[in-house]
């Protein structure tokens, strides 16, 4: 018994070692919140220069700190802070609802103006319903999904 407990205890040693730790093989499936990476997608000059650090969210505009699809976020761009809306995000979302590649934003100003004059992938066809909101995001998109 000796033999096979010295044998065989650096394998389960091992194993043990394997299923203790927490690691994941896939990316991971959250909405953005603080310090998700994050793609400018308009025309503007802060987003479309290119940095050696992607912009990352600092700040979620509402009560549970997730943002989802016509959220307001604060980012860290370039050494500044600029507000932006989600118009776009990685998890999936309800029924209908199109999940992209990347997490896309587009800058906006104090007021909700957007900063650039175009945006440069489709948009959701959702961010319609909250069209008062964002009526001049909307007209400077040029494909729905």
């Amino acid at each position: 018994m000796a033999v096979f407990s010295g044998l065989w205890g650096p394998v389960t040693s091992a194993s043990r070692a394997f299923s203790q730790r927490c690691f994941s093989t896939t990316g991971s499936l959250c909405a953005i919140q603080k310090m998700t990476r994050v793609r400018v997608v308009d025309n503007s000059a802060l987003g479309s220069t290119p940095y050696h650090r992607p912009p990352r969210c600092i700040h979620v505009y509402n009560k549970n700190g997730v943002g989802k699809v016509g959220d307001r976020i604060l980012l860290a761009i370039r050494g500044q802070k600029k507000k932006a809306l989600i118009v776009g995000h990685r998890m999936p979302g309800p029924r209908m609802t199109p999940r992209f590649d990347s997490n896309n934003v587009v800058l906006i100003e104090d007021n909700g103006n957007p900063v650039g004059t175009r945006i440069k992938v489709p948009i959701p066809s959702s961010l319609r319903q909250k069209e008062g909101e964002y009526s001049k995001v909307l007209a400077i998109a040029q494909n729905f999904v």
